[in-house]
C-alpha cells in the first residue's frame, strides 16, 4: 500500500489529506511548527479552515519533514503557489527519486512567471520532474469533503504516474481523469483565478446573467490563448482545468477570488479585502505573473490587463469595464 505526504495545512491540503486517509491509506499531514501539530492533534480537526470535520484515523500529523517523508511514496504538495518553491527547497534533503510528486497548487510564481511543475523541475532530479503530476478542476474543498459530486484530472508525462494518481484520489464521489497536457492543465487551473476577480466584479455590480456569461467566455478565450502560446492544447483549456474550474471558481459563493472581485466592486481597498481573508486568492498574484508571461509570448491579454488596472494602479472597476467595452471592434474569433 501507498504511504502518502501531504505538504500543507491549507484548506485544499488539508481537504486532500482527509480525502485520502478516509480510503484507508496511511497520510501524514506535515505542518510548519510544533505549536501548529500540537494543535491540529489536541483537536482531531483543522479548525481553522475545516471545522468540524474530523481526522480519519490513518492521518497522523507531524512538523519533522524526515519523519513525513521517510517511508513515503506518494507527496501532496498543496501550498500557495508564492512559497511552492521555497517548500520545495526544504524538502529536498528528504526526496528520493523515487517519489511521485503531485502537485495541487493552482498559480504561477510571480517572479519568474513559472508553472509548479517548472520549480520542481528547475530544482529537483530529472526522474522525479519526469514522473511529477499536476492536478485542477473544479474542486471546492467542502464539496469535495462533503461527499457532493466532484471531477478533476490528473496530468502526467508519465502515463503510469497519471494512472496511480487517479487510483489514489477516485472515489465513489470524487472521478478522476488523466492527461498528458501537463502545461494546459497548469495553466488552466492558474489563470481561471484571473477570471474569476472579473466574475465577482460583475456579481458586485449585478450586472446580470448576460454580462457574467459574456465576461466568462471572452475569458475562456483569452487564457487559451496564452496557455497555448506557453505549450498547452486548446483542448485542456476548455475541459476540467480550464473551462470547468473557471465555472466553478467564477460562480460560486465558496470562491476566495470571486470574493475578492466583489469585494472591489463594493469600493473596499484590496489592502483591507486581504486583511480579512485567512485563505489565499490565488488571482492576485497570477494576474502579474501571466501578464509577464504574455508580454513575453506576445498574447493579448485585455481583461487580465484591466483587471491588474484594478489591483496594483488604483483604477475603479467601473472604468477599467468602461475601457473594455469601449475597446475597437473585432471579430469574435
Amino acid at each position: 500500500m501507498d504511504t502518502v505526504t501531504v505538504i500543507g495545512t491549507t484548506t485544499w491540503g488539508t481537504t486532500l489529506a482527509i480525502h485520502i486517509a478516509n480510503k484507508g491509506i496511511p497520510v501524514s499531514l506535515l505542518a510548519r511548527t510544533t505549536k501548529e501539530t500540537s494543535n491540529l492533534i489536541l483537536a482531531n480537526e483543522n479548525a481553522r479552515f475545516l471545522p468540524g470535520i474530523p481526522f480519519p484515523n490513518s492521518l497522523k500529523v507531524t512538523n519533522s519533514q524526515g519523519q513525513a517523508l521517510e517511508n513515503a511514496s506518494i507527496l501532496v504538495i498543496a501550498v500557495p503557489s508564492q512559497s511552492f518553491r521555497t517548500n520545495v527547497l526544504q524538502l529536498k534533503p528528504h526526496i528520493n527519486e523515487s517519489l511521485i510528486i503531485l502537485s495541487a497548487t493552482k498559480g504561477l510564481e510571480k517572479t519568474s512567471t513559472l508553472r509548479m511543475s517548472q520549480i520542481v523541475e528547475e530544482n529537483l532530479y530529472p526522474s522525479i520532474s519526469e514522473s511529477m503530476c499536476v492536478l485542477s478542476g473544479p474542486n471546492l474543498a467542502s464539496e469535495v469533503l462533503s461527499g457532493k459530486p466532484s471531477l478533476s484530472v490528473v496530468a502526467s508525462k508519465s502515463a503510469k504516474s497519471a494512472h496511480k494518481i487517479q487510483h489514489l484520489l477516485s472515489s465513489d464521489t470524487f472521478r478522476i481523469y488523466t492527461s498528458s497536457d501537463v502545461i494546459g492543465t497548469e495553466m488552466g487551473g492558474a489563470l481561471k483565478n484571473i477570471i474569476a476577480l472579473g466574475s465577482g466584479i460583475c456579481d458586485g455590480f449585478g450586472f446580470g446573467a448576460n454580462a457574467k456569461s459574456a465576461f466568462i467566455t471572452r475569458g475562456l478565450a483569452e487564457i487559451t490563448r496564452l496557455g497555448v502560446a506557453a505549450g498547452g492544447n486548446a483542448q485542456t483549456l476548455s475541459g476540467l482545468a480550464g473551462l470547468g474550474d473557471m465555472i466553478a471558481t467564477s460562480t460560486s459563493e465558496l470562491s476566495r477570488n470571486r470574493y475578492v472581485g466583489q469585494q472591489l466592486a463594493r469600493g473596499i481597498k484590496l489592502s483591507d479585502i486581504l486583511t480579512k481573508m485567512d485563505n489565499v486568492a490565488e488571482g492576485i498574484h497570477t494576474t502579474t505573473a501571466a501578464l509577464t508571461l504574455a508580454n513575453n509570448l506576445g498574447v493579448d491579454m485585455p481583461i487580465t490587463a484591466a483587471t491588474a488596472k484594478i489591483l496594483f494602479d488604483g483604477m475603479s472597476p467601473r472604468m477599467a469595464i468602461s475601457e473594455l467595452l469601449q475597446r475597437p471592434a473585432s471579430t469574435e474569433l
